[in-house]
């Protein structure tokens, strides 16, 4: 069975696009079949894997408006998973799918079609609460929030959780919260510690472990058009997605 898992939160610069470029490289390490969705206009999701926005004739913003098959648009990667990349275009998308009957349904529609064909769908989100989180959301099984370690990156969750709330509502009643993950964590420093507690404490969140440390190896990765798990296999950060990744992996089993 599919899982498909929305990495979301609308507040930029909490390091979801690695998130989702690393755990779906980790994914795959372990044997799994896996796409990434770029749902985000600025395509830093297909950017960091190697694939020039620019250079692209079809993308998401094309199944998503025009219709054109999922499998048409879908790239291999050299890190082992398949995208379905976004270009610019992806801007004019949303304002599309605003006038659209069933819009937030336009992304599970489109994934519907590639039925089993893979074993985790990890879906980028734009940093906002517009249609795409929505239409994201509508279409995953469970949503992951990559929070930075400081006081004032947690004040969005609030927001985002009333957004999966109504969700949960109107579009997708089955959609799980699996949990918070602390992203640019620097366990050297009390805050860090203190606003991880607090996060758990106010949100009644589960913590997703371990946390991701601060590392430069992070943002030489995009730059080579890989994810920190093939331009620094070994590295700590590496090593924490590949640990965040086998526990995904066990909760979906469980899951099934």
């Amino acid at each position: 069975m599919t899982t498909t898992l929305a990495i979301a939160n609308q507040k930029g610069g909490v390091a979801k696009t690695t998130s989702v470029a690393s755990l779906g490289a980790a994914l795959a390490e372990l044997g799994h079949r896996v796409l990434l969705v770029d749902l985000d206009p600025q395509a830093c999701l297909t950017f960091s894997l190697g694939i020039d926005p620019e250079d692209l004739e079809l993308s998401i913003h094309h199944v998503l408006t025009k219709g054109l098959p999922v499998a048409e648009v879908i790239v291999h990667t050299e890190d082992g998973v398949d995208l379905l990349p976004a270009t610019i275009e992806l801007a004019r998308a949303e304002a599309d799918l605003l006038t659209r009957t069933g819009r937030e349904h336009a992304v599970k529609v489109a994934l519907d079609e590639l039925g089993e064909t893979y074993d985790w769908i990890l879906l980028d989100c734009p940093p906002s609460l517009g249609v795409l989180t929505v239409a994201a959301l509508t279409a995953a099984q469970g949503v992951l929030i990559p929070l930075q370690c400081e006081t004032l990156s947690h004040r969005g969750v609030g927001q985002l959780l009333d957004t999966v709330h109504d969700v949960r509502r109107f579009t997708n009643r089955e959609l799980e919260v699996w949990g918070v993950l602390p992203t640019l964590y620097d366990g050297r420093t009390n805050h860090a510690r203190r606003v991880l507690e607090t996060i758990s404490e106010t949100y009644d969140l589960d913590v997703v472990e371990p946390p991701i440390p601060k590392t430069i190896k992070f943002a030489e990765a995009p730059a080579a058009g890989r994810s920190i798990l093939r331009t620094a296999r070994s590295s700590k950060g590496a090593r924490a997605y590949r640990e965040v990744a086998i526990g995904l992996a066990s909760r979906a089993e469980s899951r099934g």
